[in-house]
C-alpha cells in the first residue's frame, strides 16, 4: 500500500495537526481522562485519514475485453441510459457509491487509450442522488480499447467531497487495475458501457477496485 501521489500535503498536515493537538493535550489538560481521549481520537483521525488517502495493493482481473470496478463500494443503479457528453448513444451505466470508510483511490477499469478526458465543475448534491451525475462536479474519461470498444466513466463529487484528482490525458495509454486518481471523501463513479456489454453485477452488489468485474464487452 502507497499513498496517493496528490495527497502527500493533505496527510502531513492532518499528522502536524494531530502532534499539536496531542501536545497541547499533554501540557496543558489537567484531567487525565480528557487528556486520553484527546490524544486518542487525535491518532484514530490521523491514522484514518492516512488509510483513506492510501492506493491498495490489489490484483488486477480487468482487460481490453473484461471491465473491472474503477472504486470500492456499493452498485446503487444498473440501467440504460443515453450518456450525452461524448459517446451521444445509448448505453449501460453501473454506478458504484463509495461512503466513508471505502477506499476512495479510483482505478482504471480497462486497458486501452485515453480518448477524452475534460474535468466540470459544479454541486454538490449527495452522491447517491440521481441528479448528482449531472450537476455535481466530476470529471469524464472515455478508454478506447485496442478493440475499438469505447468504455465512458464518470468519477462524481458528492455533498461532502471537495476534490477529484484522475491522472487521464488524451493520448494516454492506460492499464485495468492501475490507478487514475482519487475522490476526496463521499463520491461515486458512473461506468456507461456498451449496449451489447455482458453486465455482472447487480444493484446492492458490493464490490471491491480492481478485482471485481462488472462487465464483459
Amino acid at each position: 500500500m502507497k499513498l496517493d501521489r496528490s495527497s502527500y500535503g493533505a496527510v502531513a498536515l492532518v499528522w502536524l495537526i494531530a502532534a499539536v493537538a496531542v501536545a497541547a493535550a499533554l501540557l496543558f489538560v489537567r484531567q487525565w481522562w480528557l487528556c486520553t481521549f484527546i490524544v486518542a481520537a487525535s491518532f484514530a483521525f490521523a491514522v484514518w485519514q492516512t488509510l483513506f488517502h492510501a492506493v491498495p495493493s490489489r490484483r488486477a482481473s480487468g482487460s481490453s475485453t473484461l471491465v473491472s470496478s474503477a472504486a470500492d463500494g456499493k452498485v446503487v443503479a444498473v440501467k440504460k441510459v443515453v450518456e450525452r457528453e461524448f459517446l451521444c448513444r445509448e448505453c449501460i451505466m453501473v454506478s458504484v457509491y463509495m461512503d466513508f470508510w471505502d477506499v476512495h483511490a479510483n482505478f482504471w477499469p480497462v486497458s486501452g487509450a485515453v480518448c477524452y478526458a475534460m474535468y466540470h465543475p459544479g454541486r454538490h448534491f449527495l452522491a447517491f442522488k440521481p441528479k448528482a451525475s449531472e450537476e455535481n462536479e466530476h470529471f469524464c474519461t472515455c478508454i478506447r480499447t485496442p478493440e475499438g470498444r469505447e468504455v465512458f466513466f464518470k468519477q462524481l463529487a458528492g455533498g461532502f467531497a471537495r476534490r477529484i484528482v484522475c491522472y487521464a490525458s488524451e493520448g494516454l495509454q492506460v492499464r485495468a487495475g492501475e490507478q487514475c486518481g482519487i475522490i476526496k471523501f463521499g463520491s461515486r463513479v458512473d461506468i456507461y458501457l456498451p449496449l451489447e456489454a455482458e453486465i455482472l453485477v447487480s444493484v446492492g452488489d458490493s464490490l471491491r477496485a480492481c478485482e471485481s468485474l462488472i462487465a464483459r464487452i
